[in-house]
């Protein structure tokens, strides 16, 4: 299984040279994968740009929005963001999309909460356009090319009713969080029995996330940032916030937990912005 880290773009108190730092930092250490989450009624970097700027400073390890709430951007421009950091990075760039669940990331923008899926499939549609090179305005194409044969791969994220429809369509993967691997493993099933069933080539790729943060220095702020970010959740914020790994000993049982649910990908996602929780992460885990 491979084990990314994520990128604490949305932790609070992290400067923007520790952010590149800790690209530089998980590329060294031998994390696979470096993921950014994305909402916009936060004080957090920005997901793309700060996939752009990790892409100047690394030259290996894959970089992944989980999850980025597509329908709260305007498509073309979307596409032509993604495709300009594929492009940078040398075609390292996985996108994480979901719909959303928050009506302030959208009315912050100017668009509508209501219609966002059936916008989403629309947009999908347009983005993938785009990446292929189809004149969509002034009879020429709108985008750089992507690397990898004119798209990029995406995973979704959400309820498998909702997105085992597009993952069929346009995925590579499907990316789930928020509890224990044995409670998500029967949520998976479906999707991997609907990636199966529907005659998709190769194997679906099951990617699942966990906070941590490790010594004891960062324990209370860790529980105060997932307070923090999770407030709208009030009837799940104690399981979310007692919820992070907080020992090498507990990072390792999620490891061996997560890799007998099946999954592909366990990213660990920091809670506390320093950059210490890099190397002790991979200490944890003999990277």
């Amino acid at each position: 299984m491979r084990i990314g880290v994520g990128l604490p773009n949305a932790v609070r108190g992290l400067g923007g040279e520790a952010l590149v730092e800790w690209a530089r930092r998980a590329e060294r250490r031998g994390f696979s994968s470096l993921v950014t989450t994305g909402r916009v009624s936060y004080p957090n970097y920005d997901s793309l740009v700060a996939l752009a700027a990790a892409a100047a400073v690394t030259r290996r390890i894959e970089l992944l929005t989980s999850i980025l709430i597509a329908p709260s951007h305007a498509a073309v421009h979307l596409a032509k963001q993604a495709a300009s950091i594929d492009q940078v990075s040398g075609g390292r760039l996985t996108l994480g999309f979901g719909v959303g669940a928050r009506p302030e990331d959208f009315s912050l923008v100017g668009m509508d909460f209501a219609t966002r899926g059936r916008r989403f499939d629309e947009d999908l549609a347009l983005m993938h356009r785009a990446w292929a090179g189809e004149d969509l305005a002034l009879e020429q194409p709108v985008c750089p090319p992507p690397v990898r044969a004119g798209r990029i791969p995406i995973v979704f994220g959400g309820l498998p009713d909702f997105a085992i429809p597009r993952i069929l369509r346009w995925g590579t993967g499907y990316t789930i969080s928020g509890l224990p691997a044995e409670l998500l493993a029967p949520v998976v099933a479906p999707v991997r029995e609907a990636w199966t069933s529907g005659g998709k080539p190769g194997s679906l790729r099951v990617i699942g996330t966990d906070y941590y943060s490790l010594g004891d220095d960062a324990t209370e702020r860790s529980r105060a940032w997932l307070r923090d970010y999770y407030a709208y959740m009030p009837d799940h914020l104690d399981t979310l916030v007692e919820g992070a790994a907080r020992s090498p000993t507990e990072v390792r049982e999620r490891v061996q937990s997560f890799e007998r649910a099946g999954f592909d990908d366990l990213v660990f996602d920091p809670s506390v912005p320093d950059i210490k929780q890099v190397d002790r992460l991979a200490d944890a885990l003999a990277l």
